[in-house]
């Protein structure tokens, strides 16, 4: 696995850097995973790669993402990053099967950290959630029937670009007031375990991942 420290940039930089590593191993044909994680400032919201305009404070930076799904706060979160061949995953062109095999990376460092997660229950879309963390699919992760981990991908030539967030803390005020939305059936890291601070979470993390 190629790891790529984790790194701080605006949302547009963000889209910009995953869609370089794209283009990066679709090019150079890496048969490898490459992987990293990053934070967002000033916090964005993204928008999926089809998903309609939404009103938004103009103070609120907006970005489109490569991927589809609904809209994501960046804010006290932390996002994630997977490229891989399709070729590298049994049965990497079912669309389900190869979120499931990159979020395992995921659920196998949670494990670590001493939390079980699980793969969510596919439920009924309401097509007015504009907010991605509401909307639950079998290939997203959750805590306990709770959304922590919301994902998206794209696929080009032969690669998956897999990305997410990773809620870490969340302001429920300010999610409610942007979407219009009650905010429920989520959690955090934070939550879970309220004295791991995000320093020490992002470097077990790439001590993890630079040995898996």
């Amino acid at each position: 696995m190629k790891y790529l420290g984790y790194s701080v940039h605006t949302g547009e930089e963000n889209m910009h850097i995953d869609s370089d590593l794209l283009e990066k191993s679709i090019s150079e044909n890496i048969q490898d995973i490459v992987f990293r994680l990053y934070g967002w400032q000033p916090k964005c919201v993204s928008l999926g790669r089809n998903q309609k305009n939404i009103n938004l404070p103009q103070d609120i930076s907006v970005v489109r993402r490569l991927t589809g799904g609904r809209a994501l706060l960046h804010d006290n979160e932390i996002t994630y990053c997977c490229i891989v061949p399709v070729s590298f995953i049994q049965n990497g062109e079912n669309i389900i099967e190869s979120y499931k095999y990159i979020s395992n990376i995921l659920i196998k460092f949670f494990k670590r950290l001493g939390i079980c997660l699980e793969f969510g229950e596919n439920k009924k879309l309401t097509v007015n959630h504009d907010y991605c963390m509401l909307l639950s699919t079998g290939a997203d992760v959750c805590y306990e029937g709770k959304k922590i981990i919301g994902s998206a991908q794209c696929r080009k030539n032969g690669y998956i670009l897999q990305h997410g967030s990773i809620l870490f803390g969340y302001d429920k005020q300010l999610l409610e007031s942007l979407f219009h939305e009650e905010v429920k059936g989520i959690t955090t890291v934070g939550e879970i375990l309220p004295n791991l601070t995000r320093e020490d979470f992002i470097k077990y993390f790439e001590e993890f991942i630079v040995n898996t």
